[in-house]
């Protein structure tokens, strides 16, 4: 049976069904416009009817045209919007779980009634939910499925689950892959004469986080230029800020500081007013990885707590996890290498290459350490050799030179000079092109 077949029977059914509900024969449906012999035949569904009969038909029955034809309630498609919102809203100031519980309804409530915009909608809500618990299979799964829906639609309307989905990927350490999603997009928009502003703003934005992990620093600068001026053009304030967020890390690979700093201001002030919890938490993360930069521990470590905090009311766990690894730095240049060894040790079973990798990398990296400051050296070098295999699958650029040097000066001091080199030849590899990675050309600017 053909779709266009199924139509008419599913009109027909519907006119049979709400002819009988109000007790009206055939006749007294059809007069004086048409006949009953034509309602017969659009009930048993061998005729579509006109836009003419179909506006006739469903005012006798005391319905919409678009119910009659659909079988949608009036108005539904604002009503699930609304309520779409108020997922958001749950996701973004109340419990995960409760967000969760309102976008599975939405979304079964969408498909049930054929609204495929709505149901993509929901599956994104869906898909930042399983982010925020650190579900990142199914984070990519609703994203699909979400991308899957819109398929036919433009880009832009694409964009936020495909978004999604980038960020998913380099959570689990598939860095190269995030950046080749969001810099195919760009390219796309840009070609398809589509250069949606808060589209734009959505990847470029995105697109900052896997560039630094990668080592772009160039890439990632000009990511930033690009989405600040685009940023007057967009209305979302929630979007604009997590602008400023991404801006303060290249700011902030930049050596520039206080630029990083009044950037991270911004972000925060709108997630305040936003009261978007988690996104909050980012920014008192990144102010610690800042304060750390800078040699203020005790701020550093404040700040870092106050996140841990949020993100574990949240009960973010991969979230938490990270900024653990970033406490536990704190910790160790403040003098308390037994706690922050404590610390990494309970990550060490959730971090791993498919959840976390540049964290897991990190963290075997800092137990590293600790072991070489207490002698231990041959526990030192197995943390920097599963350091250095993390990172190198991941293509964590960024932060492989460095650990090549520390691996390399544990060699030397400890007799093995010509192993030493060779680790040190494989640093030097790494910063040989910075701010360069091996994708391809970098995306085009589109036309502000």
């Amino acid at each position: 049976m053909t779709g266009d077949q199924d139509d008419r029977l599913r009109i027909g059914r519907r006119i049979q069904r709400l002819r009988a509900e109000r007790g009206l024969t055939q006749r007294a449906l059809a007069e004086p416009a048409y006949t009953a012999a034509y309602v017969s035949t659009l009930e048993s569904g061998k005729a579509r009817p006109s836009e003419t009969a179909l506006r006739y038909l469903a005012e006798r029955l005391g319905v919409s045209a678009e119910q009659l034809e659909t079988g949608r309630p009036p108005h539904l498609a604002t009503g699930l919007r609304l309520r779409l919102t108020d997922a958001r809203q749950t996701l973004h100031t109340g419990e995960a779980a409760d967000a969760t519980a309102q976008f599975t309804e939405l979304a079964a409530e969408a498909q049930r009634h054929g609204l495929a915009d709505e149901q993509a909608d929901a599956l994104v809500g869906l898909g930042d939910c399983a982010l925020e618990a650190g579900e990142l299979d199914q984070a990519i799964g609703h994203f699909r499925a979400a991308e899957e829906l819109l398929r036919q639609a433009p880009l832009p309307l694409r964009v936020p689950a495909l978004r999604g989905r980038a960020v998913a990927h380099l959570l689990a350490g598939d860095l190269r892959y995030s950046c080749y999603l969001l810099e195919s997009a760009i390219d796309q928009l840009n070609a398809d004469g589509l250069p949606d502003p808060q589209a734009l703003l959505l990847l470029y934005s995105a697109v900052i986080a896997p560039y630094l992990d990668l080592g772009a620093h160039q890439r990632a600068a000009q990511a930033a230029e690009l989405a600040l001026a685009l940023a007057p053009q967009v209305d979302d304030p929630a979007a604009v800020a997590r602008l400023h967020r991404s801006v303060a890390r290249t700011l902030l690979a930049g050596g520039r500081a206080a630029e990083a700093d009044a950037s991270l201001a911004r972000a925060q002030e709108l997630y305040q007013q936003l009261r978007i919890r988690t996104e909050l938490a980012h920014c008192h993360w990144m102010r610690g990885y800042l304060r750390a930069q800078n040699g203020d521990l005790p701020a550093a470590e404040r700040e870092l707590r106050t996140a841990r905090r949020i993100l574990a009311d949240r009960q973010a766990a991969l979230y938490t996890q990270q900024i653990d690894v970033e406490l536990a730095d704190v910790l160790r240049r403040s003098g308390r290498s037994t706690q922050a060894a404590a610390l990494l040790a309970d990550l060490l079973g959730s971090l791993h290459p498919q959840r976390g990798a540049v964290h897991a990398g990190a963290a075997h990296r800092l137990l590293g350490l600790i072991a070489e400051e207490r002698g231990a050296h041959a526990e030192a070098e197995q943390h920097y050799r599963t350091a250095l295999e993390l990172l190198q699958q991941a293509g964590a650029t960024a932060d492989l030179a460095d650990l090549c040097r520390l691996l390399g000066d544990l060699l030397r001091r400890t007799g093995r000079p010509e192993e030493a080199l060779d680790v040190y030849r494989s640093g030097l590899g790494h910063q040989a092109a910075p701010g360069t990675t091996t994708l391809g050309p970098a995306p085009a600017a589109p036309p502000l």
